[in-house]
């Protein structure tokens, strides 16, 4: 594997070679379980306790006060839902504050659903909660207040004993989530004065899927996990030995160098920001690094994504914001509870020392950062020329992927309805239809069909991203049911940061892609851009009377798709590196494949509706065509034709953003059966570049088109399913 300047130790951090060693012998020798009364099991349970008390050494608690659990994500959720109903007859209010970990979060919006009652304490500019306005928001009714100790964006510690005095004041149990903090600064329970504290290992040198929940003597908490008695009878299951040995260990090396590792961690970020600042004056600094943690820098790029930039740079390990976070472009919410405008807080890096952490890789990667910052902010900088040998990786030069990085479907709606619309008596198609492309009137016997798409690299290899770009243009073509005539390209390229090799080899796959189609590319327009981008303006010809619409579909209609899905889960695995070569080959040659046999095939029967699968994905253009026809449809999921991996690609978290927005987007229309998961639906609204042709016509008709599809050579079209009545657009997925 290749070495990484590694400054992202607020994600997760190694495993410390101490604890490495310590654990080992738990693998086969010390297998015992803990609960068993007999010499295996009483070495278990002694190796438990003494890993209870390396931990609570650490947080100056007793070891009764430990309990043990899957990580800090339980640890919160136990905290949390421990309290809220074991003390739902004392009140149902709790306060949190507005940038707590989704740990948190997350759990506050469930208890609202079970009856409770959230207050939010604001933060200031510089992620402090704001003190002076707790009391205000105290009821009779209050429960519990939790509170981080410190935030794992900024690294901003909060004044957590001044906040638990003012919750004891008024009888209320106090929480923070100390995740961070634990191994980087010193922690007290009985300084801070807290009920309740959350503990998590890979954050200090741990495994990763352990943690811990100190609970102070005399607090009573309901249990999440029921079973037998472990862990003092709140936490049922067989303890996960081999960690707890490995948490337990690496409490005890924290406890014992916290003063050395703290001014390490110090040394090492102040380095790194003197760099930066050296190097790059007009950086914005988030973090205030007189009440911070030691190890954490949290600055801004003025008008640049952070996600951009990142991938300029392979060599260095990173978080665009919060680690945590889901996949998708938009801002962390501890950015807006400071107020921190949305240019800068879309340019913000997080970057966040460790232990390991050296003075030449502080030196490194300030150089590294500015040389990526300066090439993509300023235009006066000289074009990077190609080392001999050098392979260009596109995907790593954008935040975005093809047409998953295409504009919310909300946002879009939104503005397009607040367009005028045209009364152009020769305008046969246009924004009223939700179709890709336009068709205008020409004479009674031809109408001008014409389309315009661009987006950010799917692929690595420019000449293959040019010829998929040139692919999914023509697409909108074919799925009007029209004959391309010639095309124009559009060019957004960073000059500062690609040689124009690449750019080259780009126009050299449209081009050959709109030779196959039988067309010239005869123009263009080109800017200079922060990444690149590439797309196609295609006019097109048609009879007036046989433009196909995404809108005429009938109940009975069937409804044929003629190319696989996946390629944006694929594309997104490709770029995470989770993809195979041949997977990657599957998908590219997929989406290079022109519609335009698909096209001819459908032209010798009565197409009532059709529309080509790209950017807003299955569910968003079928939702199109049932709404816009005012038809239900069902569509049977172990009919949809995926390509090889998707699925194992999915569960690995290789979704992107726009697959996400299309799920949400298009529920409100989508009935899914039970029985589908949340991957399998992420699956179905996935984000395609290039996809294939989606076709409803008469049921008559099914068998004599996939036949005729089979002669244009297009054996992948299947049956996927059938308009069933009119209604109001909803899709049955069984």
């Amino acid at each position: 594997m290749k070495e990484l300047i590694y400054l992202d130790y607020n994600a997760t951090t190694p495993i410390d070679p101490e604890v490495e060693a310590t654990m080992r012998p738990y693998l086969n020798t010390y297998f015992g379980n803990p609960s068993s009364r007999y010499s295996y099991g009483i070495d278990a349970r002694k190796a438990v306790e003494h890993a209870r008390s390396q931990v609570a050494a650490l947080i100056g608690a007793s070891p009764e006060e430990i309990i043990f659990t899957s990580g800090g994500s339980e640890s919160d959720n136990h905290a949390l839902k421990g309290a809220a109903f074991a003390l739902k007859n004392k009140g149902n209010h709790i306060i949190v504050s507005t940038i707590e970990h989704p740990a948190i979060l997350e759990v506050c919006t469930w208890l609202q659903k079970q009856g409770f009652e959230i207050s939010y304490l604001p933060v200031n500019s510089q992620c402090i909660v704001e003190v002076a306005k707790l009391e205000g928001l105290i009821t009779s009714r209050t429960i519990l207040i939790s509170v981080m100790h410190a935030n794992n964006e900024i690294g901003t510690i909060q004044p957590i004993a001044e906040l638990a005095a003012i919750a004891h004041r008024f009888g209320i149990l106090f929480h923070t989530d100390a995740a961070q903090s634990a191994g980087k600064t010193e922690l007290d329970v009985n300084n801070l004065g807290v009920d309740l504290l959350t503990l998590a290992g890979h954050k200090l040198y741990a495994p990763k899927g352990i943690g811990a929940l100190y609970i102070r003597k005399g607090v009573v908490l309901d249990n999440l996990i029921h079973g037998a008695g472990q862990e003092h009878n709140l936490r049922a299951g067989t303890e996960n030995l081999l960690e707890i040995v490995g948490f337990g260990k690496a409490a005890e090396i924290a406890a014992r160098d916290l003063k050395k590792n703290s001014r390490h961690l110090e040394d090492m970020r102040n380095s790194l920001l003197d760099g930066l600042l050296a190097q790059i004056p007009g950086m914005h600094l988030h973090t205030a690094v007189d009440v911070s943690l030691p190890n954490t820098l949290s600055v801004a790029f003025k008008g640049i994504p952070a996600d951009t930039l990142l991938s300029t740079l392979p060599g260095l390990a990173a978080s665009a914001g919060a680690a945590c976070h889901p996949a998708g472009v938009s801002s962390s919410h501890v950015l807006l509870a400071m107020g921190v405008t949305t240019e800068y807080a879309m340019g913000t890096v997080r970057l966040s020392t460790g232990k390991y952490s050296t003075t030449e890789e502080m030196k490194s990667a300030a150089e590294m950062i500015a040389k990526a910052y300066h090439a993509t902010a300023s235009p006066l900088n000289e074009v990077k020329q190609q080392n001999p040998g050098e392979k260009i990786k596109l995907t790593q030069f954008t935040h975005g992927l093809g047409c998953a990085c295409k504009m919310q479907p909300a946002d879009l709606e939104k503005v397009l309805k607040k367009l005028p619309q045209t009364t152009d008596p020769n305008v046969l198609v246009g924004n009223a239809s939700g179709d890709d492309a336009a068709v205008y009137l020409v004479n009674p016997e031809q109408a001008i069909v014409q389309t315009l798409d661009f987006f950010t690299p799917i692929v690595d290899d420019p000449y293959d991203f040019g010829a998929i770009a040139a692919a999914n243009a023509l697409s909108d073509i074919y799925a009007m049911g029209a004959k391309p005539l010639f095309a124009l390209n559009i060019v957004a390229f960073p000059v500062q940061r690609l040689p124009l090799e690449v750019l080259e080899s780009i126009l050299h796959g449209a081009a050959d892609k709109a030779a196959e189609a039988g067309i010239s590319i005869i123009g263009g327009h080109s800017i200079d851009d922060t990444e690149p981008k590439f797309g196609m303006c295609v006019t097109g010809l048609v009879h007036p009377d046989k433009a196909w619409k995404n809108i005429g579909a009938k109940p009975g209609d069937v409804l044929i798709l003629t190319k696989p899905l996946g390629t944006g889960i694929i594309s997104t695995a490709v770029k995470s590196g989770l993809a195979d070569a041949d997977s990657a080959a599957e998908a590219c040659n997929w989406m290079k494949q022109l519609n335009h046999k698909a096209s001819l095939a459908f032209l010798k029967f009565p197409v009532n509706a059709c529309t080509d699968i790209t950017g807003f994905g299955l569910a968003g253009h079928l939702s199109e065509m049932t709404r816009g026809s005012q038809v239900d449809a069902e569509i049977s999921f172990n009919a949809l034709p995926f390509m090889k991996k998707v699925k194992e690609f999915a569960l690995a978290g290789a979704i992107p953003g726009g697959t996400h927005k299309n799920l949400d987007f298009y529920k409100e229309w989508i009935n899914w059966d039970a029985v589908l998961s949340e991957t399998e639906k992420l699956m179905f609204c996935d984000a395609q570049t290039s996809g294939g042709l989606l076709v409803a016509l008469p049921a008559k008709y099914a068998e004599m088109v996939l036949e005729e599809l089979l002669l244009q050579g297009i054996e992948s079209a299947v049956i996927i399913g059938r308009i069933t009545e009119n209604g109001t657009g909803t899709i049955f997925v069984v």
